[in-house]
């Protein structure tokens, strides 16, 4: 089946497929350059329930996601640094990124895309190509199941989140003292639970798009060492144990498909490729 995102005014399309294609080889350069580096990552939600449950892309899904650990992100940001086949954007680099969305954007050259995204605007603009198809990095850090330990800092960063939101989006105007609040306290938090235990991770304290009461924490040992599985034409890396990461970051249901009237693309708006 064709999933088709855009009807051209000359009469052809363009498809979940023709997107995949593109993102493909985009991972693929990633990869190479992960190697190359000694970076661990993985890949992230619907990309690694692709991995597993079709043995590549969602037939339907219409972006690419990888994550890795703080660590080795900030590594990964110098690395993005010595190339020019893409444009990246993080906020280590421009402090107009949002920091409520994923770590960093890789986009592709030559390429437009709008997104599905009314609150979390990315206000990095100025580069060649910086509006492209792009893939999310996300960023994990230490984390604790212990809710009392996990809550304060988390609500924290949800209520900054709200003014985040309004400033950056109703005044058109950079909060960056917000922003390093929210980015010092998501730091802050991992390092207490990395001295304290040091055996669970997940997102990121910047990620809080999700109940504060069921946050994704996992085991670091179902995490680590990545292992490459068949993705397409090639391999990429997911969790050590699949199961266990995929049951909490989808569903313990994970490999039924949802149905058919459902298995939609759900994050571009405007295309151009």
């Amino acid at each position: 089946m064709d999933y088709i995102l855009k009807e051209n005014t000359d009469g052809t399309v363009i498809t979940v497929r023709d997107v995949q294609v593109i993102l493909l080889e985009m991972m693929k350069d990633i990869d190479r350059l992960c190697r190359e580096n000694d970076i661990p990552y993985f890949l992230s939600g619907g990309s690694a329930l692709g991995a597993v449950r079709h043995g590549g892309f969602i037939p339907w899904d219409d972006d690419a996601d990888f994550f890795m650990m703080k660590e080795d992100f900030l590594r990964f940001v110098e690395v993005m640094k010595q190339q020019d086949k893409y444009v990246f954007q993080c906020w280590y680099t421009d402090q107009r990124y949002n920091v409520l969305i994923p770590g960093m954007k890789i986009r592709r050259k030559g390429t437009y895309l709008k997104e599905v995204n009314t609150l979390l605007s990315n206000r990095c603009t100025g580069y060649d190509g910086c509006d492209g198809l792009f893939i999310d990095i996300f960023v994990w850090d230490y984390a604790t199941t212990n809710r009392w330990i996990d809550l304060p800092f988390r609500l924290a960063n949800m209520l900054l989140m709200v003014p985040e939101i309004i400033i950056d989006n109703v005044f058109r105007v950079n909060p960056v003292h917000i922003k390093r609040a929210i980015m010092k306290i998501a730091d802050r938090y991992s390092r207490f639970c990395e001295k304290r235990d040091g055996n669970t991770i997940g997102f990121d304290l910047t990620w809080v798009w999700k109940t504060p009461f069921h946050p994704f924490v996992f085991r670091k040992e179902d995490i680590f060492p990545p292992h490459y599985i068949k993705f397409e034409d090639t391999e990429f890396p997911i969790a050590n144990h699949p199961h266990e990461y995929l049951c909490t970051a989808i569903a313990p249901s994970y490999m039924t498909p949802p149905p058919e009237e459902k298995r939609i693309a759900k994050h571009i708006v405007d295309i151009r490729l």
